[in-house]
C-alpha cells in the first residue's frame, strides 16, 4: 500500500479548482476509438473515505479483458486533498488514485471510474480529468444520472437512451441487465460513447455495475479498514463529478 501526501501545487478553493479544470479540459481527446472491448486489460478505480480521520483510501484493479479474471491490483492511501463541492470532487480523490494506478505492475489499459466523464457540468469529471493526467483512454459509469435527463431506455439488456444536457447528448442510460435501472455512461478521455458502453457491457456479464467497479469498490473498502481500523468503511460520496 502506498501512502500519499497532498501535492504542494494542489487547489485549496473553488476558485482555483475550477480554473484547473478550465485549462485541462481542453486537452481532452475525443476523436480516438479506444480499444476494443475484450481485448488487453481493463482497469478500475474508485475510492473510500474515512472524514472523521480524514483518510482516503484508492483502489486499482486490473482485469484481463476478456476472461474478467483479476490479473493485478494496488492500493494507496492520503488525506483528503479537497472539501466535499458537487462538481470537484476529482479533487478529493485523484492524489490516491494516480498513486494507485502507478503503483501497478503492469499498464492498466482503459481505466474505468465510478462516476462521469462529459456527463458533468463543466464537461469535465473525474473521468476526463484522470485521462487527461495520465493520457490513458477512461470511461465513466455512474449509478445515477447527476443533474441530467434521459428517456428510459427499453427494458431489454443493451437498450440505451441519450443522457441530455437539455438538447446536448453527453452520455448514454445504458441497461446493463433486464428490467433493471440503467447505469450512466460517459466518454472520459481518447474514446467514444459507442464505445464505452460497447465496455460496459462487456463489463457486466452479470450484474449492474462493471466488474472493475465491484473490483475495486471492494478493494478500497479493505485498505481503508487496514489503515484505520475496524469500523471505518465509508464508500465515496455518490458521485457528482
Amino acid at each position: 500500500m502506498t501512502t500519499v501526501p497532498i501535492p504542494a501545487d494542489w487547489p485549496t478553493t473553488e476558485d482555483e479548482a475550477r480554473a484547473v479544470q478550465d485549462e485541462l479540459r481542453a486537452r481532452v481527446v475525443l476523436d480516438e476509438p479506444g480499444p476494443p472491448p475484450g481485448t488487453g486489460h481493463v482497469t478500475g478505480v474508485d475510492v473510500a473515505y474515512d472524514d472523521a480521520r480524514d483518510v482516503v483510501a484508492a483502489a486499482a484493479v486490473v482485469l484481463d479483458a476478456a476472461t474478467l479474471d483479476v490479473v493485478a491490483e494496488a492500493t494507496a492511501v492520503g488525506r483528503i486533498s479537497f472539501p466535499y463541492v458537487p462538481g470537484l470532487l476529482a479533487f478529493r480523490e485523484i492524489p490516491t488514485v494516480l498513486a494507485a494506478l502507478d503503483a501497478l505492475p503492469r499498464p492498466p489499459g482503459l481505466v474505468v471510474c465510478d462516476g462521469y466523464g462529459l456527463a458533468h457540468p463543466r464537461r469535465f469529471g473525474l473521468a476526463s480529468h484522470l485521462g487527461v493526467l495520465t493520457g490513458l483512454p477512461t470511461i465513466g459509469v455512474a449509478k445515477n444520472p447527476f443533474t441530467f435527463t434521459y428517456d428510459a431506455p427499453a427494458a431489454e439488456r443493451g437498450a440505451s437512451a441519450p443522457l441530455l444536457a437539455d438538447t446536448e447528448e453527453v452520455g448514454r442510460a445504458l441497461r446493463t441487465r433486464t428490467g433493471v435501472k440503467p447505469v450512466f455512461v460517459s466518454v472520459g478521455h481518447r474514446t467514444t460513447l459507442p464505445t464505452a458502453c460497447a465496455h460496459t457491457l462487456a463489463l457486466t456479464p452479470a450484474y449492474r455495475l462493471p466488474e472493475t467497479t465491484r473490483r475495486a469498490d471492494a478493494l478500497c473498502r479493505r485498505a481503508l479498514r487496514e489503515a484505520v481500523g475496524p469500523g471505518a468503511e465509508h464508500p465515496a460520496p455518490p458521485h457528482q463529478d
